[in-house]
Parts: C-alpha cells; structure tokens; sequence
C-alpha cells in the first residue's frame, strides 16, 4: 500500500529535488508541496497525510513551531542543512533526519526506516475520522518545553498534572510543561485509556500499579513511576464502574 506524504520546505528547488528523488520510490505518494508552515498546516488538515518531509528553518515559523500547532502528528522525517541544529540543539526522535543536498543513499535507508513502520491508524490510505477527534494511546504529541523537544506516543505518559493555564506531561524521566489547559486535554483523550483522577490530574490507566482505599471514599493510584495520586470521591465512583471493581 501507498504512503501518503507532503513535502514542506520554503525552497523551491530543495522540494523540486526531493521530489524528484522520492519518484525512485513508488510506495511513496506525494500529495502536496507547501513552501511555509501556515500553508502546511492547511494542508495537512486537509489531507492528513501519513509522513510528512518536514525543513526545520522556515522564515516566520520554523519546523518545531510547525509540529506545536498540530494536533495529531503525522511521521515526520526531517530534512535540514544544520545537523547540528536539528540533533544537538533539540531532543527530538523523529523517525530520520536527511541533511541537505540529501544523499540518494541516505534517502535508500530512510525509506526503509519508513517500511518498517505500522500505518495501523490507516485505512486505505486515509486517517479514520474519529482520530480527528480523539487521541488515542497509540496517537503520538510533539512537546515542546524550552529548547528541549519529544515526539512522544500516549500510551508512554504515565499522568498529566494542571499547572495554571498550562499542563505538566509525566513520561519517562522528563516532565516537560505544555501551553494546554486539563479541560482541552480531556476533551482530546481517549477515556477508555486516560481517567480524570480530580481537578488537577488525569491518569493513564494502564500505568496504574496498585489501586488503595484512601481518605473520605476517595481511592490512592500508584503509578508506575512511583508518583501517587488521589481519586476524588466523585470521580472514584466512576472509577470503580470502569474498573469493575
């Protein structure tokens, strides 16, 4: 089956060039070009394309501030002049990074790194609607925090935790703060997979380890980064219908 992609760069000749090479590879589908990262967007919504070859420095926005303005990412396979811009400056795992002029040999192992992917959340080549809506544990977010970014996969956040106006993402060792209310968050996560434990949490439920009686008919999760976090009275209930408890 095709794969689905977009070229992204401000440099006319740098797309015509990638382009040309990309028709070597004929499981590769390129829908559209965009030359900035407003007409980027636009077209990603319109056709969400599986992969996207993503230029990092962009006049008005870059390739990061790009990513941040997505709500479900697609692949994204870099393409730059600056390596060290792209791989010390940034902690970003995206699936390949391709240096400008890009090495015909170089782009023979990116398309193997992409054939090994899992297209699972496509269908015939097109993104199920309802991943529009809701994000699920297999979706994966950019976070940005500072100079410092992830491309991270759902089901690897153990709890998000409300700081103000913004958001703390629990994953790994990091916990990076993210310009996203607890309510916005909510409304986007799947709810068979992400719980709102009380007004300042929402938990994952397969990084639950132990569950405890706690405080006032509440409930005490403990999760598995050894955090530990309270269950409203309110929402307890609930969580004993889902859980079966």
């Amino acid at each position: 089956m095709k794969k689905t992609a977009i070229i992204i760069d401000d440099e006319r000749l740098a797309r015509a060039e990638l382009k040309k090479m990309l028709q070597e590879y004929p499981e590769i589908n390129i829908l559209a070009e965009a030359s900035n990262a407003n007409e980027a967007i636009e077209l990603i919504n319109q056709h969400d394309p599986q992969i996207i070859f993503l230029d990092i420095q962009m006049p008005e926005k870059n390739g990061f501030e790009l990513l941040q303005e997505l709500d479900k990412l697609p692949i994204v396979v870099f393409t730059t002049a600056h390596d060290e811009f792209a791989i010390k400056a940034f902690e970003v795992s995206a699936i390949d990074y391709l240096l400008k002029p890009i090495d015909p040999n170089r782009l023979v192992d990116t398309i193997q790194k992409l054939k090994g992917v899992d297209f699972k959340e496509v269908d015939d080549g097109i993104f199920k609607q309802e991943a529009k809506h809701i994000l699920t544990e297999a979706d994966q977010v950019f976070v940005k925090d500072g100079e410092k970014c992830w491309f991270v996969t759902l089901s690897e956040i153990r709890f998000f935790e409300s700081v103000g106006n913004y958001a703390r993402v629990f994953f790994s060792n990091n916990k990076p703060l993210i310009l996203k209310s607890l309510n916005s968050l909510e409304e986007r996560l799947d709810p068979k997979t992400f719980f709102r434990a009380n007004r300042k949490h929402i938990v994952n439920l397969k990084m639950i380890e132990k569950v405890e009686p706690f405080f006032n008919g509440g409930l005490l999760l403990e999760i598995k980064g050894g955090e530990k976090i309270e269950v409203s009275r309110r929402q307890a209930v609930r969580f004993k219908e889902m859980m079966s408890l």
